[in-house]
Formats: structure tokens, sequence, C-alpha cells
């Protein structure tokens, strides 16, 4: 009975932390006001688009064809590719590609192959050194961006002055369940740190929609400090400059400021991406943020545990065990609505509730491998 006691409490108390905070997130994602573009704006800042590419052959092409098309003015923007030792056609395609503002940098004119592990690090300080906008945007070699992207980018800096933007990202063209399940994470992802950055709580962002002033990254000594994991480019950045910055750190809410990704075709490259993400997690300069990743984690290995001894144990586990389901079922539920209506995607809620199990599953096992598997596949490379 002592047993069941404490399980119990220590049960209720991750429920309760777990309503707590999903509250926050929701609220917190309500108050963030919509960015809209001023109606007298003026195209005043001058930036560079950096995107680090390695063996992109396949999406290169498309992701350029969208930034040509940017409802902004060609002079006041450029496009540095950073060819991360590619094997494929990748820098080919770049160099021939038709428009005098993208250029082609290659790492291999910079860095041996084998110096760093950091790959994208390094490239991302190299396309910096190299870039003549004051203003230095980030996107992903496998993305594509809309018409207004730079537009809505460059217009809540000019009007908030700020020193770092985190923008939304997106899947899209989902063909299977387990894509689907990742089209609905990440979107709830979105609502986390569009929350978590207006509330300061949870600063969370993703390298394929980051924009930061090229003054900022230096006088924080860009990746400084934070270079001795192979990822980290935007996480952990963001973190750092907002103990410089904390009143300079945006989010740009807006769907039109999305950039669109395909989410991973098969559990293999699904877990390794999820790995390298979730390895750095212990390094994050706030550590408020470790903290409640760990919380999420525990409550949902809480919730298998429950399911277990719900088997062999007291009727009190089979409480605990469907108020935990159907409290986390309900949090979500209600923040995944408004986050999908908000981007357009209700679609995506007809996957919930296998969505809603996979998610239990999904935490928990990657929870427990970052902690175990210290080295994951990314590019085609065995890093840490």
């Amino acid at each position: 009975m002592l047993f069941i006691t404490i399980y119990s409490c220590i049960s209720l108390l991750l429920l309760l932390c777990y309503i707590l905070l999903m509250r926050q997130y929701i609220l917190a994602w309500r108050e963030l006001p919509s960015w809209k573009v001023p109606t007298d704006f003026k195209a005043q800042t001058k930036l560079s688009i950096l995107i680090p590419a390695r063996n992109e052959a396949e999406n290169i092409l498309a992701g350029l064809r969208s930034i040509a098309k940017q409802n902004y003015p060609t002079e006041l923007w450029e496009v540095l590719v950073l060819d991360d030792y590619s094997e494929d056609e990748t820098a080919t395609l770049v160099e021939n590609f038709p428009a005098k503002n993208v250029r082609l940098l290659k790492l291999a004119d910079f860095v041996m192959e084998g110096e760093t592990q950091s790959y994208k690090k390094k490239a991302i300080e190299i396309g910096i050194a190299q870039a003549k906008g004051e203003l230095i945007v980030t996107t992903d070699a496998d993305c594509i961006v809309q018409p207004n992207w730079l537009k809505f980018i460059v217009s809540i800096y000019q009007e908030k002055d700020c020193q770092f933007i985190a923008a939304p990202v997106n899947f899209y063209e989902e063909s299977n369940a387990l894509e689907r399940f990742q089209s609905l994470d990440f979107i709830g992802m979105m609502g986390i740190a569009g929350g978590g950055i207006q509330r300061k709580f949870m600063r969370m962002c993703n390298g394929a929609n980051l924009a930061y002033t090229k003054a900022a990254f230096h006088a924080v000594n860009g990746f400084e400090d934070i270079n001795q994991m192979a990822s980290g480019d935007d996480m952990l950045l963001m973190q750092k400059m907002a103990q410089e910055y904390p009143e300079g750190i945006v989010y740009l809410k807006n769907k039109e400021a999305t950039t669109f990704t395909k989410a991973k075709p098969n559990l293999a490259a699904f877990y390794q991406q999820r790995l390298r993400w979730a390895t750095k997690s212990a390094s994050y300069p706030e550590k408020l943020v470790t903290l409640i990743l760990a919380m999420v984690f525990f409550f949902c290995c809480n919730i298998l545990l429950s399911a277990v001894l719900s088997l062999f144990w007291h009727w009190q586990i089979i409480f605990i065990l469907i108020s935990s389901l159907f409290t986390k079922a309900m949090m979500d539920y209600i923040f995944l609505s408004k986050m999908s209506r908000f981007f357009q995607r209700q679609d995506l809620m007809k996957s919930f509730v296998s969505s809603f199990f996979m998610h239990i599953l999904y935490i928990v096992f990657i929870g427990f491998a970052a902690n175990l598997v210290k080295q994951y596949e990314w590019k085609g490379r065995r890093v840490q």
C-alpha cells in the first residue's frame, strides 16, 4: 500500500504539471499577436540568406526557385549556398542557377574534412563572414518558402528592432501515418516555440526558418562554447543570444511566413532526426527548457508504467492510467486543434488518436535513447 500511495502522489504531481504546462502554451499562443506587414512598409534592410547543403541535388533547385519569387527588392538580398562536401550534383546545380544574387561557397575551400564535427555551424560561420547583409536569414536546402517570406521577416525586424527572429516551419505532402504524425507533432512544436518565446519561459526554434543580426552573432561570439555538438545552430544559438538580448527575441506568428519541408519517410530516418534533436537538450543554456522536457518525458514514462502495473496492481493504478490518458488527450486536443486551425491544416486532426499514442511511445523511446546513445547519423556522417 505504501508503494501505491507514493506512486499515486508522484503520478498526480506529474499530471498536474502537465496540465499547467499545456495551459501555459495555450494561453501564451493566444496572447501572441499575429504579425502583419505594416501598410507603410518600405524595404530598407539588406539581408543574406544562408543555406547549408550536403547532397541535396534532389531538393536545392525547388528551394532556390521559391526564394527567387520573393516580393522583396532583388538588390537587397543575396543567397549563399554553403556546400558541405556534397558527393552529388548539388554544387553544379547551384553554380548553374540563373540568378546573379545566388552564390556558392564550398566548405572544402575553408576547412579540411575531419577537422570538425560541427560542419553545419562551421558552414554558417563561413557564410556570415562572407555575407553582405546586416540581417542573416537561415533555411535548409530541402525547404521551400512563400512569396512574402522575406517581407514578413524584414518588416518585423524593422518595426521591432529585434536581434533574433524565429518563424514557423511545417511539413507538407504527407503520404503515410508516420508523416502525418510528424506534421501534427511539428505544428504543436510551433505553438510551443511561439508561446515559449512570448512568455520567455521556453525559447525554442528551428534552423529552417530563422533570422538574426550579424552584429548580434558577433556580439555573442557566434557558436563559441556551443560548438561541442554537431547540431544546435538554432536553439543553442537562440538561447545564447537571449542571455545577451533578453528582450530581443521574437516569434513571427503568421502562416504566410512559414517555410515547408517534408517529414521523414520512414522510422529509421525519423529516429535519427529526433535522436539528434534530443541529444542536445542537456546542453541548452536555459535549463528551464531541459527541466520541462524532462517533466514531459517522465509523465509519458508514468503513463506506460501505469499501463503495465494496472495488470497486476490496485484499482488506484487503473484510475491513474485512465486519468493521465484522458487529461493528456484533452489538453493535447485543445492545443493541436488551435494550431491546426491557425496553419489551416485541420485535416491532420483526423490522425489525432493514432498520433496521440505514437507521441507517448516516441517521447519515452527517444528520451531513453538520447541518454544511452551518444552518436547518430546525420547527412551520411556518424557524429555526436
